[in-house]
């Protein structure tokens, strides 16, 4: 979640107009900051919970590993005031992703204690802790469920297609490995369905990564599946 609250939603309104304080709020709550270098972990799957962190600029990628050894990427974030661990402190469990600094990076320190301590006192600033977390719910639940139902040609075409319609709050990965784990998949799997989206004519390969080569007929491809 971002401290600025989302721009949809059912409490947007309120949200809007409370944002400064809830800024206020978070930080009445900090204990320091700190850097972290490129590569190194904010937050490390299965470790408890130690402090909330604050990214106020800055590119992270998350992702999990399965206890087979297989890795899933949700994606590289460009961070804006985003906000993480929030999930275990309300869960109170060990932390669920690995989250990694991709540039080096200033982070501050927001202290559990005091963050539970002020919540209990102002109770209205919940509303900006479910709403962000109700949207990430559902933007996540919409990425598993595509990996999970759609093979992985649709699911490559359908990423290129929304990151070119929208700004998309997670991106993709330069390297094929990582993109292969974003989408739940082992590289050579990753590049079988590549070739075969080229050879259809749909994608290719541009100096910036892989680009749409026709757009009425990736959206056709994309039909079938329905």
């Amino acid at each position: 979640m971002r401290i600025k609250p989302y721009a949809n939603g059912r409490f947007s309104d309120l949200l809007q107009q409370k944002s400064a304080a809830f800024r206020q709020f978070i930080y009445q709550c900090q204990v320091g900051s700190r850097y972290f270098g490129a590569g190194e972990a904010i937050l490390t799957q299965g470790e408890p919970l130690h402090y909330i962190y604050v990214v106020p600029a800055g590119r992270v990628s998350m992702s999990i590993l399965a206890a087979n050894g297989r890795r899933f990427q949700l994606g590289e974030a460009n961070c804006d005031d985003h906000i993480f661990g929030e999930m275990e402190f309300f869960t109170q469990t060990p932390c669920q992703w690995n989250v990694v600094a991709d540039e080096h990076m200033q982070v501050d320190i927001i202290c559990l204690k005091k963050l539970a301590e002020l919540l209990q006192q102002q109770p209205e600033m919940l509303f900006f802790f479910a709403s962000a977390l109700a949207d990430d719910y559902q933007d996540s639940l919409d990425i598993y469920t595509s990996r999970l139902l759609h093979p992985i040609t649709y699911n490559i075409a359908y990423d290129l297609l929304m990151q070119q319609k929208t700004s998309p709050s997670l991106t993709g990965f330069d390297k094929v490995n990582q993109e292969a784990e974003r989408f739940g998949t082992s590289g050579r799997v990753y590049r079988r369905a590549v070739k075969t989206l080229m050879e259809k004519e749909l994608i290719r390969k541009g100096e910036q990564g892989l680009e749409i080569v026709d757009e009425q007929a990736l959206r056709i491809f994309l039909d079938t599946y329905e």
